[in-house]
Order: C-alpha cells, then structure tokens, then sequence
C-alpha cells in the first residue's frame, strides 16, 4: 500500500499548560523531582518546558523539531499522542517499543479516541484519515488501545485516563497503583482531652495518621526516621504512644477503621485480578503488612476477594446491594454516587465500579458515578457546576459497559435543555458537612410543591417551568418568592 506525503510538522500543538498525560501522571502521584524525564516525540518542547519551571531534570526530542537532540533513557518516559499521528503501522509499533526500551521505571503513552473523530472532517487512509490540514490521524477505541499496547510490547498496560496508559517496569510499583485507586474513608475520630497527648499531639501526629490509614502500629521502618525518632524522645517509645493514643481514642473508632481498611483491601486484591495478579513477594512491604496482619494469609484474602469479584457479575446481588446502600439517590435502574462518597457505598458495588476503571482508566472531569442495576454499566457524570449550583447541569458523561468492553463519550455542553440534578445531600457521604445545607434547599423545594411532578424537573427547560409556575425562584441555596 502506497501512502501519501503527509504534514506531520502540523501536529504539534502549542500548550499552555502541562499536556493531559503528564497532568495525570504528576496528579497520581508518580512524578517526583528526584526521578528523569524524557518526553520521546515532544513536539515544541511545552511539556518539557513546563516541567523544567517545576523542577524537574526533562529533556525530550521530537523527528521535526528537536531532531539534534538525543533519545537518552530516563525513569519516566512520556509518548504523549504521537502514535496516533504516525501513518505507518509498522512505523507506531517500532515508535512504541523505542519509547518503552528508553523507560527505566515508567512509560507513560497516549493517544486519541475515537470519540475525538466525531466532529472531525477528513478523508480515509488506511487505518486513519487525513485531516483538512493534511495531517493523519489515527483514533482507537480504549480497549484496542490496550490491547495494541500489551501485543506490541509484551507488558500489560494499567489504564490511566482514556486514551492513557501507564507501563511499569517494576510490579511492585504496578500494584502500588492498582491499590491507590481504592476509594478510602475514615469515620471522624473523637479525641478525648487529655493533657500528655495534648502536649505532644504534634508529634504523635505522624503515628496517629498510620496507624488511621492502615488500621494497626507500624513496624519498625514504616514511619520516617525523624518521626519515630522524635516520639521515642517525647514519649519514651513506640509502644508507649500507641497506647496512649488508644487512650485518648474509643475503641469503637478502630473497630471501623480495621473493617473499613478490610474492605479496602479486599477491593484492591479483587482488581488485581484482571490481567496478572501478583504474588505475594511482589507486593510493597507496607501493603504485604496490612494484608498478613488483617487476614492472616495471601491465600485468604484472595479466596474473599474472588467471592466479590464473581458476585459483581450478579445483576441481582448488584441490585440488592445498591437497594441497600445508605449512601447515593436511588432510581429504578441506578445508583447514583459523588465520588466523595464512594468509599462509603457496600464493598461489591466498589468493585463493580473499579472494574469499569479497569477499563477506562479515571474520568478526571466526572464527579457523579452512575451505577446501573439493569445492566453492566457504570457512567461518569461531570457536573462542574456542582458545588455552587444548587441545581447543576450535566456538561458529558463517559459510559463503561463492561458487557460489550466499550467506552463512550457523550458532551452535553451545547445542549440547550440538559439533565440536571436534585436532592443533592442524596449523593453525598454521611459526614460531608454540605448536607446541611443541601437538606434545608430541598425541604423547601418540597413546601412550594416543586417535586409534584417528578417526571416534569428532570431537564433544565422542565425545571425552570416548575419554578416559574409556583412563583419563586433560587438565590444561592436559598429558595425566594419572586
């Protein structure tokens, strides 16, 4: 097959910012100053540029504009959209291989959706199109992404974003990812005033957030040096401060901890099944730890963890578990959760939300999680407005189904009647302290019979027709007369 001359040279984007795949790299915690970065395929050098300002040692090379500079190894590498631009197969699959044989820790690789094509005019070439400027573009669906990845390199990629993976060298550093996407929560803590701990609550702090975090003392090495060195000088040793933060703490509080934490690691172990689970030596220390000492053996904590996996293929035991939920608005076919409270949702329904991140990797945008009980799917919804809206439209949303292994992108933005929310203290966790305020709202919603016909307020058009008719209107969170 015989390709036309294409304009590579116009792909390159000037940005203002740091790129989405380093932005989502440095949010998950996987940037550090101390570690190399090489941008392979940089383009005008932004990311490299912007990187540089914050510190970090980058350096990056691009075939049109930084052609002199050399292709060195580096901990992490980014291959930000530059295989979608690249018109040759063969020629994408040697791209993707160079950049992962430069990666000593983490390779980071992105490239456009489908979704991207919708708007988009060109003509076909090959397994692409040219675009009106004379570029080629190539757009995959996520999981022909990954699966592309995994084929061409042998190493199975961990989704980030849509459209962005990440590839470890290391499986420990792999599964330190995976368990970072577990949803975590933490009942209040009370603290009953004492005057020793209030004299050291400082240093105790350190202590207090571990043992909180992973519902027991830590063993020598876990806390920081100068920390552990600074409680044996204040309280005398280690044993001491846990006891006198047991003191000061009711016993209740770490019962809750130790079974939230359970369940925690129990949706960890459950995800980690997808694709290769690690072996027990694989496993970073401090999570080895929190598994051995809150379950007793690797063996029994996966046999739970299976137990919760296959009950997810259950639409039934799906749909009982979301009727029982005490978090989230229930509907006829979903639950429907902020992300703030996921944590707080029955073990089973995280898992099956995890299995849909497996998938698409995290929506950054989305802040509402619909979880369907009809069927296996699981939506992102992003409502910006949130927060400040007391009735926020939905601006797009990206469904997961995991029957069909799709991911689709639907935008909202330009919608001149979109859905909109109520009753938002449903969506949150128990203890946000917004409910409050939300309930008051609702209740007087509800006084001036604005939820009469529930069918009637789901739109924003059907909304502001419902106001006008009971003559009043929002200010803030407040409803007024007109």
């Amino acid at each position: 097959m015989i390709l036309e001359p294409v304009a590579r040279h116009k792909t390159a984007m000037t940005r203002s910012a740091l790129s989405r795949p380093m932005a989502t790299a440095a949010a998950d915690g996987l940037l550090h100053p101390d570690r190399t970065v090489f941008d392979y395929g940089c383009g005008r050098g932004d990311d490299v540029r912007h990187l540089r300002t914050l510190g970090y040692a980058v350096d990056g090379w691009d075939p049109i504009h930084r052609p002199e500079a050399t292709r060195r190894p580096a901990d992490v590498v980014n291959l930000g959209y530059v295989l979608n631009v690249i018109e040759r197969p063969a020629e994408r699959a040697d791209t993707l291989r160079a950049a992962w044989n430069l990666s000593r820790e983490l390779l980071v690789v992105s490239a456009r959706m489908s979704w991207d094509a919708r708007d988009l005019v060109g003509r076909p070439m090959g397994d692409g199109l040219i675009t009106r400027s004379g570029t080629f573009q190539k757009f995959y669906e996520q999981p022909e992404l990954a699966s592309w990845i995994e084929e061409t390199v042998g190493v199975q990629p961990h989704a980030a974003a849509p459209g962005i993976f990440y590839l470890f060298r290391d499986e420990t550093a792999a599964q330190r990812f995976v368990a970072s996407r577990v949803y975590t929560y933490r009942p209040r803590v009370r603290i009953d005033p004492q005057a020793h701990y209030e004299a050291n609550a400082d240093v105790l702090a350190p202590l207090m957030a571990f043992m909180r975090d992973h519902a027991r003392p830590p063993k020598p090495g876990e806390l920081p040096e100068t920390a552990a060195a600074e409680i044996d000088e204040a309280l005398g040793s280690m044993g001491k401060a846990q006891r006198l933060i047991r003191q000061v703490t009711e016993d209740d509080y770490w019962t809750a901890v130790a079974a939230q934490r359970r369940a925690e690691l129990l949706i960890y172990v459950a995800l980690s099944r997808f694709g290769r689970r690690p072996k027990f030596s694989q496993l970073d220390r401090t999570l080895a730890t929190d598994l051995r000492v809150l379950f007793g053996t690797y063996q029994e904590v996966c046999l739970q963890a299976d137990r919760l996996l296959l009950a997810c293929g259950d639409q039934a035991l799906l749909y009982v578990n979301a009727r029982s939920s005490k978090i989230g608005k229930q509907t006829p076919s979903a639950l429907y959760v902020h992300r703030s409270a996921m944590a707080e949702i029955p073990p089973v329904l995280q898992v099956y939300e995890g299995c849909a991140r497996v998938l698409a990797g995290t929506v950054d945008s989305a802040n509402m999680i619909k979880l369907s009980v009809i069927e296996p799917q699981v939506s992102y919804l992003s409502y910006p407005t949130f927060d400040r809206d007391p009735h926020p439209t939905l601006r797009s949303a990206v469904t997961v189904n995991l029957r069909k292994l799709s991911v689709d992108w639907r935008d909202y933005s330009r919608s001149e009647n979109p859905p909109l929310l109520h009753r938002k203290e449903e969506f949150l966790g128990s203890d946000d302290p917004k409910r409050p305020l939300y309930e008051r709202l609702t209740r007087a919603e509800m006084r001036a019979g604005l939820y009469k016909h529930p069918e009637r307020i789901g739109t924003l058009r059907g909304w502001q027709a419902a106001l006008t008719a009971a003559g009043v209107r929002l200010r803030g969170h407040r409803l007024v007369r007109m």
